[in-house]
């Protein structure tokens, strides 16, 4: 399979974004055209899945209409065609992220990403993949790290992996204040330690961890590092070189693109040496009926029909991300993440978790309202257009620790307006007066 090398980076504008520009992004989604209960709809509620341009609506249909046909399988021109937009939208998604074309294999979203390494690492401690696979062997005496902030997804196929294996699934400790407890971390990352697993961003407390911290102290005891990029590759620059980090997954639906569709991006040396997760066709090179060769990554990691509509979305999205700029996107809800915070901490009764405004975080807040569940807080809103998300947000370990089983998140992106973040903390305001929890 040839390898298509990354081309180069689009370089777009370095004006901030203001409000004016904003409202001409939101031409592009005409879903924020909506009304909810009579009321423009405020959609705050991207960290659970963003809106979609046209540009990525016109690329999945333009597909159907025009180039609908399996890919890698067929001589036809329509197969050649899928075929050729298929891989295109690989390199488009591969150069968004800094990463080889051959080092971002294609999942149906983070979850199946990070359950792919597990799984494989599975595999290497049953003895498959031979020699090359047995460094992501672990077994007993060996131990697993995440951290306590990390949402299901970055949980649970690690206890999976260490009930399957006999490793240890050890954990790194929250402040008070959301950020990670690093002088804790050498106690934890120790000589026995194989993958050490974590969020960039926290999907609660907004929280952007120091990825070169947590690599530096992996490095250090020759562990694997697996970073859960859901909330930082749509809102954040990342560049996988510059993080050096072993492994990283995201998930298309979080990024303007279509629901059932992500990546998991590998070293070309790892993901080329690791045993394979799903099997069967169009990964082989070579198969008996008593044994398969497998084609290098990411075809290794790739069996069956693949997701061709959703990807070609997914490229569709990077691309419009890249021209938007994604330093222009990162400065812009860094400020609406601070109005945020800001403006919820003058509300009475109010405890948002997370670093303080003025602190490192990505555009988003979750609070909760003394004397009124989340839930109530959540339909109180939706009544006045306003959609947020409401609940554990996948992470109940995390609001445990903080003695909370749910809060409300208001969560922005690139389309969210200062006045629709405004509408958000007046609405909040009405919320304890109106449940009488003065």
């Amino acid at each position: 399979m040839p390898v298509v090398e990354t081309p180069v980076t689009l370089t777009p504008s370095r004006a901030v974004l203001n409000d004016a520009e904003v409202h001409r992004i939101r031409n592009d989604f005409p879903i924020l055209g909506t009304e909810v209960n009579g009321r423009p709809l405020v959609y705050l509620d991207s960290g659970a899945t963003s809106q979609n341009p046209l540009s990525v609506m016109e690329a999945e249909q333009e597909y159907y209409e025009q180039r609908n046909a399996a890919v890698h399988r067929g001589a036809h021109t329509l197969a050649v065609e899928a075929t050729d937009a298929y891989e295109d939208a690989r390199t488009a998604v591969a150069r968004f992220i800094g990463a080889r074309t051959d080092e971002l294999v294609w999942t149906s979203n983070a979850t199946e990403g990070i359950n792919l390494v597990a799984y494989a690492m599975s595999n290497a401690a049953a003895g498959r993949g031979g020699a090359a696979a047995r460094r992501f062997a672990v077994g007993p005496g060996d131990n697993i790290v995440v951290t306590e902030m990390e949402h299901h997804a970055n949980l649970i196929p690690w206890q999976e992996l260490a009930a399957r294996t006999g490793a240890e699934l050890r954990f790194l400790p929250v402040a008070d204040d959301g950020a990670l407890r690093l002088d804790d971390a050498a106690a934890v990352i120790t000589a026995g330690t194989r993958l050490v697993a974590f969020s960039h961003a926290s999907n609660v407390l907004g929280t952007i961890n120091p990825v070169a911290d947590l690599v530096a102290l992996a490095r250090s005891v020759g562990a694997l590092t697996l970073l859960d990029a859901c909330q930082s590759v749509p809102h954040l620059p990342v560049d996988v070189k510059a993080l050096d980090v072993d492994f990283l997954v995201f998930s298309g639906h979080k990024m303007l693109g279509p629901t059932g569709i992500g990546a998991l991006y590998g070293r070309a040396e790892l993901l080329n040496a690791m045993p394979p997760f799903l099997t069967g066709g169009s990964m082989i090179t070579t198969v008996t009926m008593e044994r398969a060769e497998y084609l290098p990554a990411p075809n290794r990691f790739e069996a069956g029909t693949q997701r061709i509509s959703q990807a070609i979305a997914l490229g569709a999205a990077a691309n419009y991300l890249a021209e938007t700029g994604m330093h222009r996107v990162e400065a812009w809800e860094s400020a609406l993440g601070a109005r945020l915070v800001e403006g919820l901490d003058a509300v009475p009764g109010i405890r948002v978790l997370g670093p303080r405004a003025g602190e490192p975080r990505i555009g988003l807040a979750s609070f909760d309202v003394g004397g009124v569940h989340a839930h109530d807080v959540g339909q109180f809103l939706d009544d006045r257009g306003i959609a947020v998300r409401v609940g554990h947000h996948c992470a109940q370990p995390l609001h445990r620790r903080f003695g909370l089983t749910a809060t409300t998140r208001a969560s922005t992106y690139l389309y969210t307006t200062t006045d629709e973040v405004d509408a958000f903390l007046e609405a909040v305001a009405g919320v304890r007066p109106f449940f009488g929890a003065n």
